[in-house]
Formats: C-alpha cells, structure tokens, sequence
C-alpha cells in the first residue's frame, strides 16, 4: 500500500466512504467534494497510479465497468448523461488511477472543459502533430 493513498486507505476500510460497489479487483465510492450529488470515483483495488499501469487483464473489465456504473448513476440521479474522466499525472490529486463518473444535465453549470483551449497555429503544425504521434505510434 502507497503511504497515504486514501484509495488504498478507503480498500483496507481504515478511511470511510461512502462505498457504492465493490469486488475483488475494484471499488467505488462517492467524491467527497462532488461537483454534483452522485459523483463517484472508480477505482482499481491494487495500487495502480495511472492508465497506463493497468495490467491488460484490468482494462476490459474496468471501462466496461464505467459503462455500468455510469448508467445507474444517470438513472439513479435523474440525470440526462454523464461527464466521465480522469487525469494521468498532472492534476492527479491522488496518485491512485481513479475515474470520474459526474452527472450531467443541461444548464448544469459545468462549462466543458475545465482548461482554455487553444489553437494550431496553422494546418502544417496540425500535420507535424500528426506525424510525431504517428511515429511513437509506430515504436510501440
């Protein structure tokens, strides 16, 4: 267990929450700081810090349960849809891979994203963008 995870701390039921499922490999609970009732953070038990850490065989089983319980939180809060996200790294306030399932209706509140978008300069820069993910891509 990562010192002072409070994923970790939450999984070994020596931290509360407010758990709303829970099995072998994956726990969910409401956010504390929810940005409307219903948000729940989606967690794998192991302490795994990011997306690209989680073994093959969590992948599958992980997103399709996003699918699951993001259906039955829109249904259980009357919602129109969902906002469901997560941060690899940077903005990660807990270095524990968590997802982001939120409510969502129309005229929430909520303003698309939470960062200014910005632009290409131009559509060679867009090419030269391409090109370089292509690449690593390409590496493996």
């Amino acid at each position: 267990m990562a010192s002072e995870c409070v994923i970790d701390l939450i999984v070994a039921k020596k931290e509360s929450a407010f758990i709303v499922f829970e099995d072998e490999d994956f726990i969910a609970f409401l956010d504390s700081r929810p940005l409307f009732p219903g948000h729940t953070l989606l967690a794998p038990k192991q302490h795994i810090k990011t997306l690209y850490d989680v073994p093959d065989s969590l992948v599958s089983p992980l997103f399709t349960l996003t699918q699951k319980i993001g259906k039955a939180i829109e249904k259980a809060m009357g919602a129109a849809g969902s906002f469901i996200a997560m941060n690899n790294t940077v903005s990660q306030s807990i270095p524990h891979l968590h997802i982001h399932i939120v409510p969502r209706n129309r005229h929430d509140g909520l303003k698309g994203f939470f960062w200014p978008r910005t632009h290409y300069k131009d559509e060679q820069h867009m090419h030269e963008v391409q090109e370089q993910i292509k690449h690593q891509l390409a590496l493996g």
